[in-house]
């Protein structure tokens, strides 16, 4: 039991500190990486429009859902009023950054892992570095940059269609005054609130990409096999690794903001 213990503890360790070198080693391509703006440009697409549509769904559903049981939760204290309050607080602190977090490393990030791992196995990267090209500028520091973008802008952008979608359910639909859930959500909206917003995104957006990009990197070294199987395993784990540590994160970023 030891001998299990203290190899699974080592695997853990050397896995951070291959993942902390591989994510030193993109952001210091950066220095020496051709043609960053065009790669950049292209993840920005990969990352933002693709994933718009993913985006605005499930903001304008998540605002429906908050307006409709925060109405019937509120009416109980006859504070139906503060609809608004509750609607952009669950938004912007918590829901939008993560849930659009989430979403990204669903489409971009398992998109991000599955290309890499293929790569892998058909020896593009190999091929790279042959050549003299840094594959971790070439393939994986644009990737990194964009999400620095990306993420805040995906979450503004939750925010705005779930704030309209917590219009439509309370006001539209239940009867909300218009204007008092307007007013409910501009007071209660702090510049702190939106800061702990943008800052979880962008670290989010990191922390997501690097883990995709660096499962789909190695996929390799998967025991589940080689080929398909290996991209296929790189993958699940690029998607279940990266959603655990966006979950921990918030609550660590919350913590200091609370």
């Amino acid at each position: 039991m030891l001998h299990f213990l203290g190899r699974q503890t080592l695997q853990i360790v050397v896995g951070f500190g291959d993942f902390a070198l591989f994510t030193g080693r993109s952001f210091r391509s950066v220095l020496h990486s051709k043609r960053l703006g065009y790669r950049v440009v292209r993840s920005l697409h990969e990352q933002g429009t693709v994933c718009l549509p993913v985006i605005l769904i499930v903001g304008m559903f998540t605002g429906l859902v908050l307006g409709l049981q925060g109405y019937h939760v509120l009416s109980r204290f006859g504070s139906e009023g503060l609809l608004g309050a509750l609607v952009s607080l669950s938004l912007v602190r918590e829901m939008a950054p993560v849930l659009a977090a989430l979403m990204l490393i669903g489409q971009a990030g398992s998109a991000l892992a599955a290309e890499l791992g293929m790569q892998r196995n058909t020896e593009q990267i190999v091929a790279l570095e042959t050549m003299g090209v840094s594959s971790h500028g070439y393939l994986v520091t644009p990737r990194l940059i964009a999400s620095l973008f990306t993420f805040p802008a995906q979450t503004a952008l939750f925010v705005i269609v779930g704030l309209w979608g917590g219009a439509l359910s309370g006001s539209t639909l239940l009867g909300v005054d218009s204007g008092v859930y307007w007013s409910s959500v501009e007071h209660a909206v702090e510049a702190r609130d939106l800061r702990e917003c943008f800052v979880k995104a962008a670290l989010f957006g990191l922390m997501a990409i690097s883990i995709c990009a660096w499962q789909g990197f190695h996929a390799d070294r998967s025991s589940s096999g080689s080929g398909a199987r290996s991209v296929g395993a790189a993958t699940t784990r690029a998607v279940v690794y990266s959603s655990i540590t966006v979950l921990i994160a918030d609550y660590v970023i919350t913590s200091f903001f609370v």
